[in-house]
């Protein structure tokens, strides 16, 4: 095997960073202890907002007012896609039941919990993208109250379009929230709202770090660290397009990894050369983002064979991964680890971020090697149950009360025992 690099990223150097957990550790405690007025206080320092948190139906209804039709058009024609594909998980997903022995049944419901809260990024760049991901696949799970948050944009609160894509998909209720503070509000129930059960959407590195330090007293989505993708091309793929898919990666942040790997060395080197050149086009802010990462955080792979390709991306478990190759059912049947699958140079990993369905809340830093991304399943909790008549309990009883012994448990045997008949 042949693997060579023809751009390597560099060294990665990780020095522990306590400022971030200890400071949300620090604000969780005082959101926690200070409710309400503590998350008002905070998003009037932090936020920037003074104005109401929970946004009402006239604020909403004022919000799609003022967009035009092609642009509530546009939200609608990408929510639409994302709901059709979240009911058709969970179409997939039934509940069944088994006769393990005359008189004894056993089955698994799957039970969409109460209360999620869904964020949506509102930095940079307003991620409605991800409000639609989120609220969208919650509701379609049977979620009975989705909260959203986002952050406002200083004193003009939530973005127009913010707000109509997070009713669009079905929000129960919307903060102008963003941070710690909105991440606390919906964990701990505050505004009146109910406490949420499982939280999802990606955020900063404040918004990471406050869903992982409250996982177990709420189920979290993931722990999302910077956005990634890989992109496979072979002889057909042609560089410009290779070139600015990477690119199109790129300007999520300087932070961002993009791999190309490819059989084909000219290709190879014909991407490196656009790659510097295409960045420039680009706005300033996405240039800057695009520039330090190609610098620093992007790589391109040279192989020999598809099979190479294919355990080289599988041992990188990209979170996009991107096939511009021929005989694409070659590598759906043998690619394995990553987030989403982009089969074909007709597809690009935006459609996935932006309107074709699928979820863009994927895993990242190789997690897709065991994890998948959002789902229905997110919202579900797959649960057991079980009866049986006395005498299909019979030989159960014996065995459990056997086993409860061999282990020294003789409370568990008793209540096995008194499950048979007397004199047995």
């Amino acid at each position: 095997m042949t693997v060579r690099h023809l751009k390597q990223s560099k060294p990665r150097t990780v020095a522990e960073n306590r400022a971030v957990p200890d400071r949300v550790s620090e604000m969780l405690a005082e959101l926690r202890d200070g409710g309400e007025e503590r998350a008002l206080s905070y998003a009037r320092e932090l936020d920037g907002w003074q104005g109401p948190v929970v946004l009402d139906q006239a604020a909403i209804d004022t919000a799609a007012a003022r967009l035009s039709g092609t642009v509530k058009d546009d939200i609608a024609f990408a929510r639409d896609r994302i709901r059709r594909f979240a009911d058709a998980q969970r179409g997939t997903i039934t509940d069944m039941e088994i006769e393990m022995a005359p008189g004894f049944w056993a089955g698994q419901k799957s039970i969409p919990v109460h209360a999620a809260g869904c964020y949506a990024p509102g930095g940079r760049y307003s991620h409605i993208a991800s409000a639609l991901m989120t609220i969208t696949t919650a509701k379609a799970a049977g979620v009975t109250h989705v909260t959203a948050a986002s952050p406002p944009r200083g004193d003009k609160g939530l973005a127009d379009e913010m707000v109509f894509a997070m009713d669009l998909a079905g929000a129960d209720a919307i903060l102008c929230m963003g941070g710690v503070q909105a991440v606390a509000a919906m964990t701990f129930g505050f505004f009146g709202l109910p406490e949420a059960d499982v939280l999802a959407g990606p955020g900063n590195a404040f918004v990471a770090e406050a869903k992982r330090q409250l996982f177990g007293r709420v189920g979290i989505d993931m722990i999302a660290g910077p956005t990634d993708s890989l992109i496979i091309a072979d002889s057909t793929a042609e560089a410009e397009t290779v070139a600015w898919d990477l690119v199109g990666q790129m300007e999520h942040g300087a932070d961002s990894p993009v791999w190309l790997v490819t059989t084909d060395k000219a290709l190879a080197e014909a991407v490196i050369a656009r790659i510097p050149d295409l960045v420039e086009t680009l706005p300033q802010t996405n240039a800057d983002s695009a520039r330090a990462a190609w610098a620093d955080r992007a790589e391109v792979i040279l192989c020999d064979t598809a099979e190479e390709m294919v355990e080289t991306a599988n041992r990188i478990a990209p979170e996009h991964l991107h096939v511009q190759a021929d005989d694409l059912d070659f590598w759906l049947a043998r690619l394995a680890a990553y987030g989403s699958l982009f089969l074909g140079a007709e597809t690009t990993v935006a459609f996935g971020d932006k309107a074709s369905g699928p979820n863009h809340v994927l895993p990242t830093s190789g997690a897709a090697r065991y994890t998948g991304g959002l789902s229905v399943h997110k919202f579900l909790k797959t649960v057991t149950w079980q009866r049986t008549t006395a005498e299909a309990a019979r030989p159960v009883a014996e065995v459990t009360a056997r086993i409860s012994r061999l282990e020294g448990m003789e409370g568990h045997a008793r209540t096995a025992d008194i499950r048979l008949a007397p004199g047995d």
